[in-house]
């Protein structure tokens, strides 16, 4: 990864859909799959933007990735509870580009595309 970049070479984002806002607050596991096993590599909570983009300051290497969203937590503060107690979203880095993955959120759904 090109070290002069002034944020993770991995980000993320949360927007609830539901209400058109981000999603502050929520921790966020980052895992690496390593010898047929997950390695956690990062822990962080949203800022009031809904994002994580300051979690690893190091290289990462062409591997398969995995984020756990804790929606649980994040319900429990809103009028409708989580249908889905977590999200996760695994993914592969084969590339030295920047991975931005956010996560679209509603109480009885999510998605997620690989963003910019």
């Amino acid at each position: 990864m090109n070290k002069s970049m002034n944020k993770s070479p991995i980000t993320t984002h949360i927007l609830d859909t539901s209400t058109g806002k981000p999603a502050e607050n929520v921790t966020v596991k980052l895992f690496v799959h390593t010898n047929n096993d997950w390695q956690l590599i990062a822990q962080g909570k949203t800022n009031s933007d809904g994002r994580i983009t300051d979690w690893l300051n190091t290289d990462v290497a062409f591997a398969t990735y995995k984020l756990v969203f804790d929606l649980d937590s994040y319900y429990e503060n809103q009028p409708t509870p989580a249908f889905y107690p977590e999200a996760q979203i695994t993914f592969r880095l084969q590339d030295q580009k920047h991975h931005h993955i956010p996560l679209l959120l509603s109480p009885f759904g999510y998605s997620t595309y690989r963003g910019s």
